[in-house]
């Protein structure tokens, strides 16, 4: 009898878990489409702003021009062109090596992208021209050593 039991709470156990994973999936899948059919209903002309796609930038019917840029470090100029309110794509063009970086951009935004640029290259400018921390550290480096010699000295007397 005991053996039947511990059988049947297993047996439980398992049909539980397999019920307990489809409906949360079936629950996310009707909480997701219920989603996407409140935000279509709700607004339906609403554009996106800032950081998008090309494909949804392109959407806009807006007109697109392109800018190269050739810097590895694209996360300052997200954050520049955010600060701008600029609606822009950036797409990586990996045909070329060093991989080169388009941002694309509406056409009416091109006073604001202008602004956004030159605060972004003057950055880049002013952090390309500071010395190196690591380079003044190497050269401070030895004169601690020294230093240290020195205090071991004055505690061995």
């Amino acid at each position: 009898m005991q053996e039947d039991i511990e059988q049947r709470s297993v047996t439980l156990i398992i049909s539980t878990v397999k019920l307990t994973g489809r409906a949360l999936k079936a629950a996310i899948t009707k909480f997701l489409a219920y989603q996407k059919e409140v935000m279509a209903r709700a607004s339906p002309d609403v554009q996106p702003k800032g950081k998008q796609t090309v494909k949804a930038l392109v959407g806009q019917n807006q007109g697109v021009a392109n800018i190269e840029i050739d810097d590895k470090n694209i996360k300052d100029f997200d954050r520049v062109a955010r600060k701008y309110g600029v609606d822009y794509a950036v797409k990586k063009d990996r045909t070329t090596s060093p991989p080169k970086y388009l941002v694309f951009f509406k056409a009416r935004d091109a006073d604001a992208l202008t602004a956004a640029f030159k605060e972004y290259t003057a950055d880049t400018v002013r952090k390309r021209s500071r010395p190196s921390i690591i380079q003044k550290l190497r050269t401070i480096l030895p004169q601690v050593r020294e230093q240290a010699k020195e205090k071991k000295k004055e505690l061995e007397r």
